[in-house]
């Protein structure tokens, strides 16, 4: 990716406890959109939503179980975004409970990588 050029945001809205195989979804497309080589990618954990199924979930301090709404946000190259969720699109129609995915295209103003942190000086 490059300063001042275009890109293509993908969101991805689910449920914190949807699960692909034996682990959690979110982190399986997260670790894929890596290994894929998507420039960036966050996860953003919701406090209060609801989506097709119209069951409002809630983020309470007394509650055990944490089903939270979720959206993974991922940035790109439009075509490699839309590879890669050529990819995973058949992961996310298996889900049990459903997901909503969305693009929308945007500009880069800057995009600077960081430098990395040695474990061991701390510098």
């Amino acid at each position: 990716m490059e300063n001042n050029s275009s890109a293509l945001v993908l969101r991805i809205y689910l449920s914190s406890t949807d699960k692909y195989k034996e682990g959690l979804l979110y982190e399986h497309i997260v670790l894929k959109a890596k290994d894929y080589g998507i420039a960036g990618t966050t996860v953003f954990k919701g406090i209060l939503g609801y989506g097709a199924s119209s069951v409002i979930h809630s983020y309470k301090f007394w509650e055990v179980s944490e089903k939270l709404p979720l959206v993974i946000e991922m940035i790109d190259s439009e075509s490699k975004v839309a590879a890669f969720l050529a990819i995973i699109k058949p992961v996310l129609e298996s889900v049990r409970y459903g997901c909503l995915v969305t693009t929308e295209k945007t500009n880069i103003i800057l995009y600077k990588k960081g430098m990395k942190q040695d474990n061991k000086t701390g510098k």
